[in-house]
């Protein structure tokens, strides 16, 4: 059982955090930045061709994360690939010990750097959801047999709480449900009132935990190119003015994500960590929210 699984079971307060894989062969980087969140996190998320842009397999970079004792999340897109491929995908990923599966249908090709790509979308996230949980049973998509062994992947989803229509945003939650999503993680999160109306009125019905996305901010020019390319967030005037006139905005977009933490602690079950780049910051933002260090599983504190 993963430890993202087993927190979730214990009731604790969540902590995942995203890095991206490389462009090119070399995994140093990711690798460096991914071991500087062991012990502070329960999970590391590796993007899936995030904004359609190119980077190394997810599953590769996901394995290699296995391979360094680091738990994955493997964010799997399906914009790229069949219904063929994905399964095929899934099941090496459990070959190789990856236990926790994000799906997403995955962003449009025209976001990214590939524009004239063709794009698959043979299935999208609740399909996929649904065939991670066939998988599970033991079933491939057609409902044959898997004669080689079922799966047991921790599937969850994605979930955009500040969405502008809110019956759309309660099917869509409620439909990953029923297709076996077991935890969600937010899109980044400005609007922590409009995420306490989400969590009190459409998530508190179901037990299934939900990740608040708290993103770094590193200065007020990042904030604004956010409000501007990045649909349905709206950084508030209040918090670019601080990342402006703060002596270092880079610090500063600390201090407010570690004030964002604390205030995901009285609303839902955890947060989701985004700071592209910057991952090996983390850690001390988890200390400025007064967030300890991660108890190691049983089997390892010994």
């Amino acid at each position: 059982m993963s430890r993202l699984r087993r927190a979730i079971q214990a009731g604790e307060f969540l902590i995942t955090a995203e890095v991206a894989p490389p462009k090119g062969g070399d995994p140093t980087h990711m690798l460096k930045m991914a071991t500087c969140l062991k012990r502070r996190v329960h999970a590391v998320n590796v993007t899936d061709g995030s904004r359609a842009v190119l980077r190394m397999s997810s599953l590769a970079a996901s394995a290699l994360l296995v391979q360094y004792g680091i738990e994955p999340v493997f964010q799997v897109a399906c914009r790229d690939r069949n219904r063929i491929g994905l399964q095929a995908d899934l099941m090496g990923a459990y070959a190789l010990g990856i236990r926790n599966v994000l799906a997403l249908t995955g962003d449009p090709v025209k976001a990214g750097d590939h524009q004239q790509a063709k794009s698959v979308f043979d299935l999208e996230s609740v399909r996929l959801l649904q065939t991670l949980e066939k998988m599970n049973q033991g079933l491939d998509f057609n409902d044959r047999p898997l004669c080689d062994g079922k799966l047991d992947l921790f599937a969850g989803a994605a979930v955009d709480p500040q969405l502008a229509s809110w019956s759309g945003l309660q099917r869509r939650f409620e439909r990953k449900i029923a297709a076996g999503a077991q935890f969600f993680q937010s899109q980044l999160i400005s609007d922590f009132e409009r995420l306490d109306k989400f969590m009190s009125q459409i998530a508190a019905q179901y037990d299934k935990p939900v990740l608040a996305g708290i993103f770094l901010l590193k200065s007020a020019k990042n904030a604004k190119f956010i409000n501007k390319y990045v649909p349905g967030v709206h950084i508030g005037e209040e918090t670019i003015d601080r990342l402006d006139e703060a002596a270092d905005p880079l610090r500063e977009g600390m201090v407010i994500a570690a004030e964002q933490i604390r205030q995901a602690q009285q609303l839902c079950q955890g947060v989701h960590l985004m700071a592209i780049r910057t991952e090996h910051l983390i850690p001390e933002i988890l200390d400025m929210a007064g967030i300890p260090p991660i108890s190691p599983p049983a089997s390892l504190a010994r």
